[in-house]
């Protein structure tokens, strides 16, 4: 194989083993991605479910769903007979430790804060790509990003701060997830640029697992039964997630999946009081958290270079 045959780049294959979807294919897509963001929610669920029977660190979560997730990715390119194919170690290896971050300040602001406001701040992470794309890109620094940058810096302080305004400083985890998560998905977009999706996972997942044992070795044990079905739900809710993220983005835009994806905010601020048994958010979470899914609405709209962006988180 030729060296411009290595390098060329992977969503060229999937061009051409993927056709132009149809209508019945694009309406299935949006399905996967929209179940996707359901499952996302879900696992947040179960941590919170968790916390009423036992005492689980948010590492472990995190630990289990790499390791389910390293399982499924080597059961997957072993039914295809196709091993990783690194070509580009450090952006694996950013990209493994940007999600590391950005998933167990997700699980440790759920545990510390709500599923709802948890979730909602994850999902910041479109406002702060739009905002280093402004400082790092000359090309996209333009008024409409910088507005809904704006909005949503309103929207994130409503959630930071709900009760007469005063900073909540644990919802900070949440915010941390959302700023790490933009990290993550800015290495995926280079490392796209050099693996398939599979040599992505496997990176991600078989490091991630490391990792979290190496800093998290004491909070992670041989679990119980009552613990063990809590980390298997959440990790099977979290791989199952990723899987229906990649499969919708197959065949729908970009612009259409991102938009789908932030359904997740308002899940979170909807199902929070039935699933979650939280209290509703209150009028000026709402509000916060209407203007962060509006800002990552317009966002996703814009044609910017490497828009599939929220394809790999």
């Amino acid at each position: 194989m030729t060296q411009e045959a290595q390098n060329k780049n992977p969503g060229d294959e999937s061009k051409a083993e993927f056709p132009a979807p149809s209508a019945v294919t694009q309406l299935l897509g949006g399905c996967c991605i929209f179940a996707s963001a359901f499952f996302f929610y879900m696992a947040t669920v179960v941590i919170r479910w968790a916390q009423e029977e036992t005492v689980l660190d948010p590492s472990f979560f995190v630990f289990a769903r790499f390791l389910l997730g390293f399982v499924f990715i080597c059961l997957v390119m072993l039914i295809r007979r196709r091993g990783p194919r690194p070509l580009r170690y450090h952006l694996l290896v950013g990209r493994t430790v940007a999600n590391c971050l950005a998933v167990y300040f997700f699980f440790q602001s759920v545990s510390v804060t709500s599923v709802a406001e948890g979730n909602i701040l994850n999902m910041t992470y479109p406002v702060f790509l739009a905002l280093f794309s402004w400082i790092l890109l000359k090309h996209q620094r333009d008024i409409l990003s910088v507005g809904m940058v704006l909005v949503a810096f309103g929207g994130i302080w409503m959630i930071l701060a709900p009760s007469q305004l005063s900073l909540r400083v644990e919802n900070l985890w949440g915010l941390a997830s959302g700023i790490t998560a933009a990290f993550s998905i800015i290495y995926l977009n280079m490392s796209r640029q050099y693996h398939d999706s599979e040599t992505v996972l496997f990176y991600m997942f078989g490091l991630g697992v490391l990792l979290m044992y190496v800093f998290f070795f004491r909070h992670i044990r041989v679990p119980d039964l009552v613990e063990l079905r809590y980390l298997f739900w959440c990790a099977f809710f979290g791989v199952g997630g990723q899987y229906l993220l990649t499969v919708g983005f197959r065949f729908v835009t970009a612009v259409e999946g991102g938009i789908i994806s932030s359904t997740r905010i308002l899940l979170a601020a909807i199902l929070g009081p039935v699933l979650a048994q939280e209290p509703p958010l209150a009028a000026v979470g709402w509000i916060g958290a209407l203007l962060i899914f509006s800002a990552n609405v317009v966002l996703a709209t814009r044609k910017v270079k490497g828009s599939g962006i929220a394809a790999g988180k």
